[in-house]
């Protein structure tokens, strides 16, 4: 059964379907994620941020330690009748689908936030769509797309309520951003160390490695925002727009610096850790002090 979707996504593809398909599928990518959730911490809401990005990073993480244990093939690594497209996002394992995982938990997580029927079935449409991309182009079978929708909603079901009110008692947000994100740091490195002492397997942990990195300075940056800025995302249009535009712009150069140092496993580690902090509190710190005409571009409550 799965051979035979498989092959039928293969008989119907075509150069101009393959282009709307890659677009799909960029809806299940982390730089989308990034951005979006970038856009609630600084302009809509911080509460609604953190409890997406800790329902998102949580459903990452069971995602990631599933494909290390399971180590399946992709279907174009293993058939010859598969032909595999945006394979260079095609990292790791097959088993879950890391796009779908990501998909279904942000998305139902943002479904969850707001409550609204629209917003639901546009969500549900964004994971739908996300699902059948990773099949047509042949990096995911059919089960692991299926596995990654079960886990990245499940995930939301259970946890999504409990960030949620977390966020509302501070000092217990204080806490829990503090631990997560020294314990998230401390594994990034030492999963860098592991894999450039080729103990640690570099498909299964590398992803890994960036989500810690990531959730490392982001939950870090939780903790020194509630204690030392407390920022508001209040503002006119025009500032919020030019709020995200410069934040985002800083974003890309922090991943630009790939470009610059290298592709080495403690670029990678760094460059993680100051986009996760920079989105959580750099920005905010910097900006509570920067004066565009008669705003500040963030006010502090």
């Amino acid at each position: 059964m799965q051979l035979m979707i498989m092959e039928f996504f293969q008989r119907i593809s075509t150069p101009v379907l393959d282009r709307l398909v890659e677009l799909m599928t960029m809806l299940g990518e982390e730089t989308v994620f990034i951005l979006a959730v970038a856009c609630f911490l600084w302009c809509a809401s911080k509460k609604r941020g953190f409890a997406i990005f800790s329902t998102l990073f949580t459903s990452l993480i069971g995602m990631s330690v599933l494909k290390a244990l399971v180590k399946a093939p992709r279907p174009f690594q293993v058939l010859d009748t598969i032909e595999g497209k945006r394979v260079a996002t095609a990292t790791g394992y097959s088993f879950p689908s890391g796009h779908t995982t990501g998909a279904a938990s942000f998305y139902s997580a943002l479904a969850a936030a707001y409550r609204k029927q629209w917003l639901s079935i546009l969500c549900a449409l964004a994971i739908l769509l996300v699902g059948i991309s990773r099949m047509y182009l042949g990096v995911h079978w059919p089960i692991d797309v299926f596995a990654g929708l079960a886990l990245g909603i499940t995930v939301t079901v259970v946890l999504f309520g409990w960030f949620d009110r977390l966020y509302d008692r501070k000092e217990a947000l204080w806490r829990f951003s503090v631990m997560t994100g020294a314990v998230s740091a401390l594994i990034a490195i030492l999963i860098a160390i592991l894999i450039a002492s080729h103990v640690a397997d570099p498909v299964a942990f590398m992803d890994p490695l960036k989500l810690f990195a990531l959730a490392g300075g982001g939950y870090l940056g939780f903790a020194w925002e509630e204690r030392k800025i407390s920022y508001v995302t209040d503002g006119t249009v025009p500032i919020k727009i030019l709020r995200y535009v410069l934040g985002v712009v800083v974003l890309l150069g922090i991943q630009g610096l790939k470009a610059v140092l290298g592709d080495h496993l403690a670029v990678t580690v760094l460059r993680y850790l100051l986009v996760g902090l920079w989105a959580t509190a750099l920005y905010p710190y910097l900006g509570s002090r920067i004066k565009i005409g008669s705003h500040r571009l963030f006010e502090r409550t």
